[in-house]
């Protein structure tokens, strides 16, 4: 079975029965989005940049079995891939992907982080964070939650990006925006953007994300494309909040068409849809192939990702990465 099939069953399922050798050291726990306080997840790669993340169920039908030394197996529907199982270095591999606020007082349908007794970092804790892993990584990614204020936070990100400038390492920024934020971000010298649109349509996301503004975010992207360059700006759209194909192709299209990269992320029933169900695999791959084409016309590639889940590819089918 080709990569792209047996990751988008792993997708599907969502989780992995984790078994053999003890892998501590390859868990990764998130302090934002719909995975924030689950019991972590590992990366499994097969080479050749081929990831996928998955959480950890001892229910699932999906096994990934640790022979020591990160060696792994996945064990899906009868096929056995032999791969490595990643170390994360923050978040996920070969980043500092940091959540700066992880508390946020807007409650987006699909989000766990309000209800979690989540803090803010001090700049001088976020510092010390990358200097931790600087051996181990490419990259810093931020986002965060909303702890006081829309503007508050932003100051504050802004902040924290000073600080970080130093690293000489590339920075990526995604938080909710204001329309300052992208020349502001682009003053310090941050080299991509990622404002999440979340949802397909401006109605499905004022039911998902209510005292949140979809235009606002979509102006954010629309400036952040002449400051930041095509292909470094980047929009998680939401598969499975009750959008059509017809509507996740309209947005990809004119996000596209804009030079802003679209990433297609499976939704992870929690929060008030934890009675949802993950999209199935046969939908993600046959969005996967409008996705690959509307990317290849509009001479996008994500393969030259630098930062954030486009560099990082193990939530999502990428084009040009999941073959």
């Amino acid at each position: 079975m080709e990569w792209k099939h047996l990751k988008a069953r792993v997708l599907e399922t969502g989780a992995v029965r984790l078994s053999g050798e003890p892998a501590d050291e390859y868990i990764s726990r998130s302090a934002a989005g719909p995975s924030a306080g689950s019991p972590g997840s590992i990366f499994f790669t097969a080479g050749g940049g081929r990831r996928v993340r998955a959480g950890m169920d001892d229910a699932s039908p999906i096994e990934v079995v640790h022979r020591g030394g990160g060696e792994a197996d996945l064990i899906i529907d009868g096929e056995v891939i032999s791969g490595r199982l990643e170390p994360p270095a923050l978040h996920c591999p070969r980043q500092a992907y940091i959540t700066v606020s992880g508390t946020c007082i807007f409650h987006c349908r699909y989000c766990t982080v309000p209800g979690l007794p989540g803090r803010r970092k001090t700049i001088d804790e976020i510092v010390r964070m990358v200097k931790d892993v600087s051996d181990r990584i490419d990259a810093i990614a931020i986002t965060s939650g909303v702890a006081s204020s829309i503007e508050e936070e932003e100051a504050y990100i802004l902040e924290v990006v000073a600080a970080l400038r130093s690293s000489g390492l590339p920075i990526g920024v995604s938080i909710y925006p204001t329309l300052r934020t992208p020349a502001r971000l682009h003053a310090l010298g941050v080299a991509e953007v990622k404002f999440n649109l979340e949802a397909a349509t401006p109605e499905l996301f004022a039911k998902m994300c209510p005292g949140l503004s979809w235009e606002t975010i979509r102006e954010a992207l629309r400036s952040s494309v002449a400051l930041f360059g095509h292909g470094r700006v980047y929009s998680n759209i939401i598969v499975g909040l009750g959008e059509t194909d017809d509507d996740l192709e309209r947005l990809m299209e004119y996000l596209a068409g804009s030079g802003v990269i679209p990433i297609l992320r499976p939704l992870t029933p929690a929060a008030s849809l934890a009675d949802r169900s993950r999209p199935s695999a046969e939908r993600l791959l046959s969005l996967a192939r409008v996705h690959e084409r509307i990317l290849r016309e509009a001479g996008l590639d994500p393969r030259h990702a630098l930062t954030m889940c486009a560099a990082c590819t193990g939530c999502d089918l990428v084009p040009g990465r999941d073959a």
